[in-house]
């Protein structure tokens, strides 16, 4: 891309900043989360009359109990990339008024705003530059925004799988990290459910007849911490225990939830094996062990370097240096990276906050978001 084009890019999109904000704040009004079908439908909708505006061929797809997905198709030819991101938010209906949309001191603030409605404005603006400043309304871009991401990707896996499946390279549009960096690796995660089965007795009376379900789940929070190994990337966290009727009866069932992060898929396939291997220490009390790695890791391969190594070259034309880091939180990029087709995360603007008071997005980054992310799909597709 020689200089003219790049100035007449970051110039074109710092002139649509007006555009930007206006649509972030939009979709930010527009409350989204995930368990509220009805909240996050309507963001949807109006997202997809947003997609059509800009050129695109809008897909709703259903997704049952859950909001519906959208898939935007532009172009037709070139390698297809897949743009990728979610519309939902862990934030109830209400929360606008505790946290309320404004601009303060450069930043954006409000429910959503980084994680990850404005990501997906800067990607509506990025089709725009193209289609305006680089005169090419050729490149074959699909985008699948969905609507379930913060609690699982229950109803919406399947169709990110085969939707990348049909893609040359993903870039995904969820925050980036401090200082801007793009995430080429991210850790898988799993949940289990321990539940320990005891003999209830008197805790007075009978002791002895009875075997305490929550002292041998004190025992398996023990083995299951020896489990960990930081320096590899390995971590476990009971999150929350249940157990017991009364103080003075010894417990006859009791229950943990365990969060797990791993590096890799051999991380992910030896911690697993060891959860289900469990076995209990006292003889009167047995284990039920279910659960499982429910979001694969995006691992940093030598495609994803790749990838990274094109973002920070177009970066670099555009006159910014952009670095890479690895996330422990997952995102929808795990699903299509571990479908085998190259991802590169965390493309969003910078900010902070995600999932806290503090949720605000940097203003000067946006315009510049923008005519990067413009130029690196148009990249990617094959354009020079």
């Amino acid at each position: 891309m020689d200089a003219d084009i790049r100035q007449s890019l970051l110039a074109w999109c710092a002139r649509e900043q007006g555009w930007l904000i206006e649509t972030i704040e939009t979709l930010v009004r527009l409350e989204s989360p995930s368990t509220d079908k009805a909240a996050v439908d309507r963001c949807g909708a109006e997202l997809r009359r947003r997609l059509a505006d800009v050129g695109a061929t809008v897909t709703t797809i259903d997704g049952g109990a859950r909001g519906d997905h959208t898939r935007a198709d532009f172009g037709t030819s070139g390698r297809r990339v897949l743009v990728l991101g979610h519309v939902d938010t862990v934030w109830p209906v209400g929360q606008l008024s505790r946290m309320p949309f404004q601009l303060v001191e450069g930043r954006l603030h409000g429910p959503g705003v980084f994680d990850m409605k404005a990501g997906i404005a800067v990607s509506l603006l990025a089709m725009r530059a193209i289609h305006t400043v680089l005169r090419d309304a050729s490149p074959r871009i699909t985008m699948l925004w969905t609507t379930d991401e913060e609690i699982g990707s229950g109803s919406s896996r399947g169709v990110l799988e085969a939707t990348a499946r049909e893609c040359d390279a993903v870039l995904v549009l969820e925050p980036s990290l401090p200082g801007g960096a793009v995430k080429t690796s991210r850790k898988g995660v799993g949940e289990f459910e321990l539940v320990v089965h005891g003999v209830s007795a008197h805790a007075g009376l009978d002791p002895d007849k009875g075997a305490s379900a929550i002292h041998e789940l004190a025992r398996q929070i023990v083995a299951l911490e020896a489990m960990q190994d930081r320096e590899q990337g390995i971590t476990l966290n009971v999150g929350t225990i249940d157990g017991g009727s009364r103080t003075n009866v010894v417990a006859e069932r009791a229950s943990g939830t365990i969060d797990v992060r791993v590096p890799t898929e051999a991380a992910a396939a030896s911690i697993a094996a060891r959860i289900m291997a469990l076995r209990a220490g006292s003889p009167r009390t047995s284990l039920e062990i279910t659960g499982g790695i429910s979001r694969p890791p995006l691992e940093r391969t030598a495609a994803v370097a790749e990838l990274y190594a094109t973002a920070r070259t177009v970066a670099g034309e555009l006159e910014m240096d952009l670095g890479e880091g690895a996330a422990g939180g997952g995102s929808d990029g795990n699903f299509t990276a571990a479908a085998g087709v190259p991802t590169l995360d965390g493309l969003g603007p910078r900010g902070d906050g995600a999932h806290a008071h503090h949720e605000h997005v940097i203003v000067a980054d946006l315009t510049w978001r923008a005519a990067f992310v413009a130029a690196l799909l148009w990249r990617v597709t094959g354009h020079r």
